[in-house]
């Protein structure tokens, strides 16, 4: 297992992430930590390891790219003190180059996408006593030709390259979708190819969990 006990985990994204979460942190009672997959990392915590009192915070924000996380890193994640930081981000710097091309100061390159994931990886290792956990961003489209799938991918060998690069656990989230949408076509999962359901959520939390170490026979019942 990746946590220590009393372990504080953020959780940072978009939309993906956020899943309507409480402010200004998603942790605590009435579905505070969303209605997606980090609620599921926190339940199959909180009901198979409740010995290591895991205290999962969700710090996504709809409609962000990397640049938006960026700008509020220090605030959303440093400033809390955690001692694991995951993060998924990469959807938006794409998206908005297909539904919003002619306002290109929305587009973020891949360039400017390695660059800023470099640098926060940098700013926050010597900061966290744990480490972070790096998330491949997805598109459930499986034509690899799709131009937006094709720009998305570039984003995930950064992710990937990056994990390698600073020795991160990664969790390769579009690789397990690819898997899935050999047998569920893409609507079945989600309406719009990124807005998971509880199919998506479900395969999402369970990438994350078998990539920490969780033991899926650990249970106290």
């Amino acid at each position: 297992m990746l946590f220590s006990p009393h372990d504080k985990l953020i959780i940072a994204g978009d939309s993906v992430t956020d899943a309507s979460r409480a402010r200004p942190a998603g942790e605590g009672l009435f579905g505070a930590h969303g209605n997606g997959y980090v609620q599921m990392i926190a339940g199959f915590f909180d009901a198979l390891y409740p010995q290591l009192d895991l205290r999962v915070v969700n710090r996504g924000n709809s409609g962000d790219s990397v640049r938006d996380l960026a700008a509020r890193w220090q605030q959303d994640v440093l400033d809390d003190h955690p001692d694991w930081v995951a993060v998924m981000i990469g959807v938006n710097d794409v998206w908005r180059k297909y539904d919003s091309p002619h306002q290109k100061e929305q587009h973020v390159s891949v360039e400017e996408y390695r660059e800023t994931m470099t640098r926060l990886i940098e700013e926050t290792l010597p900061k966290v006593s744990g480490g972070m956990i790096l998330m491949t961003p997805y598109y459930l489209e499986p034509n690899p030709s799709d131009p937006m799938r094709a720009d998305l991918d570039l984003r995930g060998d950064v992710v990937r390259e990056l994990a390698k690069t600073y020795a991160l656990p990664l969790v390769d989230v579009q690789k397990d979708f690819d898997k899935l949408l050999e047998h569920l076509y893409s609507a079945v999962i989600t309406w719009d190819r990124v807005h998971p359901n509880y199919i998506g959520c479900s395969l999402i939390c369970k990438s994350f969990l078998n990539t920490v170490g969780f033991d899926w026979n650990q249970g106290l019942v």
